[in-house]
């Protein structure tokens, strides 16, 4: 879904060590600690899940790494809360804290920080780093099991691959939330909303009767898990990254909570077994879905940023004389179905070749964008703003006659003649009304054209004023 007006996020560097957003990171990971708890059907520091980890993580690459303490304090929390033993619920906070601190700096540093899953080489260098940095939480988990148990080994592979697990699907899904630029959605993006309900609808049904056993039948254990895998496609296709890792979210958690149960198509094998498959499955599947749907968005920007060049006037920034036909052909058909005319007006700027003589191109191109700057100010936001070609301007003024393409005329003159930057500018223009004038883009540039042609022939030569020296700030 795309927004039609957005903002900036606010900059989260003051944020870090804010009493809000330390006490929302902390309430955040002890809930999804609860949660991962509830899907694996007990409490674990070992668990086949653990999406705490990826919102640890994700905080620290969006808020900064001076917002470790409230990671630290949650998960010696939740630590506390399941091994009852101070000493071991400090290193394993310790661990948690660390790996989380390291995964973020090298994030920051190797993986574009907080634009990470905005390319796939950066996405991939993420997923190493999450798969790297799992080693330290899991080493502490280890150490921790040593000291209680004597058997350090026996609780690595499974805390290792829950901490890369639900990092792997909660710290995208946080970090793309998190980053997100705030919108305000209007009437034609409610199709888009209703197209995405559906869609996640249709993933929760359909990993309930895969991984859940939801379906009409004495066996639970069919392999189907492939079917989940059409609408991850979908949402990358129709949707965005975000989109993608919310459904891998919903996905992952259904499967390990139907999973641990004895349903799905891992509950065949031991437990030990059926918990391999299903973290090996949500890993590759959280990789597989945000490489997949990071390239799709790649792309399509890529694609909009051609198309924009392609329309745009590079020195400018102004629609150029291909965008320009497209509206006036828009503007056309939209005034011959409501009957109301509009005015399209030329603006030629005077002196730009004495410039050039004198001052040199970059001069004369510095000039030529201090008109457009005019232009722009000097306009509605309805109006189309181009460079027509050389040192001529082409505005689009809907639902304006003469009057509007006179007083627009005006008002560039005076704001030119009032700017202090030498050389002092100025322009002549003329307009043409549709369907007064032409009842095709040709004929009706053809009209404002001549119109401008009079009026530059019919200015004295008084009236076009001398080129002086450049200023040494200008």
């Amino acid at each position: 879904m795309h927004a039609t007006a957005t903002s900036s996020p606010v900059d989260p560097a003051p944020l870090s060590r804010h009493p809000a957003v330390l006490a929302a990171i902390f309430i955040g990971y002890v809930a999804l600690s609860q949660t991962g708890f509830a899907l694996a059907g007990q409490p674990s520091m070992a668990g086949p899940f653990r999406p705490a980890s990826g919102l640890a993580l994700a905080a620290l690459v969006v808020f900064g790494l001076r917002a470790w303490p409230a990671v630290c304090a949650a998960s010696l929390i939740v630590a506390m809360g399941v091994t009852r033993d101070p000493g071991l619920s400090l290193v394993t906070a310790g661990g948690q804290t660390l790996g989380a601190v390291a995964g973020a700096a090298l994030i920051g540093r190797l993986a574009g920080g907080r634009d990470v899953f905005r390319a796939v080489r950066s996405t991939l260098r993420a997923v190493f780093v999450i798969i790297s940095t799992a080693f330290v939480p899991a080493a502490s988990l280890a150490l921790a099991a040593h000291w209680r148990l004597g058997d350090a080994w026996s609780a690595f592979p499974g805390a290792w691959i829950g901490e890369v697990t639900g990092t792997l699907v909660i710290a995208p899904c946080a970090l793309i939330v998190l980053t997100t630029p705030t919108r305000r959605l209007v009437r034609e993006e409610w199709p888009a909303i209703a197209e995405g309900v559906a869609l996640l609808a249709s993933l929760v049904i359909t990993a309930l009767v895969v991984f859940a056993g939801f379906i009409p039948s004495d066996v639970k254990t069919y392999p189907l898990e492939f079917l989940c895998l059409p609408f991850l496609l979908w949402a990358a296709f129709r949707f965005s990254p975000r989109e993608v890792t919310v459904a891998v979210a919903w996905l992952s958690g259904i499967a390990v909570w139907g999973t641990v149960r004895g349903a799905g198509p891992f509950a065949g094998a031991g437990p030990a077994e059926s918990l391999w498959l299903l973290q090996a499955y949500i890993g590759v599947t959280s990789i597989t879905g945000l490489a997949f749907a990071t390239a799709v968005d790649e792309r399509r920007r890529a694609e909009a940023q051609l198309q924009e060049l392609a329309t745009t006037d590079a020195l400018t920034g102004l629609v150029n004389y291909r965008r320009l036909l497209d509206v006036l052909r828009l503007e056309m058909a939209r005034s011959r179905r409501t009957g109301r005319p509009f005015a399209v007006l030329l603006v030629d700027m005077n002196g730009l070749k004495k410039i050039n003589d004198r001052f040199g191109h970059l001069a004369g191109s510095r000039a030529l964008c201090r008109v457009a700057d005019v232009l722009r100010r000097s306009t509605r936001e309805t109006d189309i703003v181009s460079r027509f070609g050389g040192d001529e301007f082409a505005i689009v003024l809907p639902e304006s006659g003469d009057e509007g393409g006179r007083a627009v005329l005006n008002r560039v003159s005076a704001a030119l003649a009032l700017e202090a930057t030498s050389p002092a500018l100025s322009v002549c223009g003329g307009y043409a009304v549709f369907p007064r004038d032409g009842d095709s883009p040709t004929l009706l540039l053809r009209a404002a054209d001549q119109e401008l042609y009079a009026a530059k022939h019919a200015t004295d030569a008084a009236r076009v004023p001398e080129v002086v020296e450049l200023s040494a700030t200008a």
